[in-house]
């Protein structure tokens, strides 16, 4: 990403490389990859840096507006920039926990409900006909529906946001689990 930078305010970002007009000269929009970064400073041209530090997942936070700030004279990373700019984004807002917990156990209950309704058909069949249910199913469904209920409980028992957000955050185990945990899985 880039920024224009003409009399030290930024007049325009690009996202991706496109041709430009800079005073009344055009550019190609391989200036963007065949120029050095030296060459696109010197037209104005800066490099963008992100600075992610107080992004946070869109599921549980409202993130503000980027603001982007221009930087001259600076070394990062152990590179020399005569200008570069900074975007970055100010304090995220939590969504309402309450809002939250009903989303997340909505969502749970849905999905039990969607597992266990590839078998509810020989629920019904014992019930009107007598044909007993397999005891690996009698079995499944009720983890099914006891892991739902602990799922629910844990989403419950969340603190704050943060709390609720770790939930669904997978460790780097192989294979990796969080600390929900996973419906059990007909026939494992």
């Amino acid at each position: 990403m880039w920024a224009l930078i003409e009399s030290g305010s930024i007049t325009e970002i690009y996202t991706k490389p496109k041709s430009i007009t800079v005073g009344d000269i055009n550019y190609p929009s391989n200036i963007f990859s065949l120029w050095t970064r030296a060459e696109r400073e010197a037209i104005g041209l800066a490099n963008v840096l992100e600075d992610n530090t107080n992004f946070k997942d869109k599921k549980y936070y409202t993130n503000t507006d980027i603001t982007y700030t221009v930087q001259t004279d600076v070394t990062i990373n152990e590179l020399d920039y005569t200008k570069v700019v900074t975007a970055a984004y100010g304090t995220a807002t939590a969504h309402t926990l309450s809002d939250l917990k009903t989303t997340h156990t909505t969502n749970i209950n849905t999905q039990a409900g969607s597992l266990l309704q590839d078998t509810d058909w020989m629920v019904v069949r014992a019930a009107e006909g007598g044909t007993a249910v397999p005891s690996a199913t009698t079995t499944w469904r009720a983890a099914v529906r006891t892991k739902a209920n602990a799922m629910c409980t844990a989403i419950g028992n969340a603190a704050n946001v943060d709390a609720l957000a770790a939930l669904y955050a997978y460790n780097d185990a192989t294979p990796p689990v969080r600390p929900l945990g996973e419906f059990p899985v007909l026939g494992a």
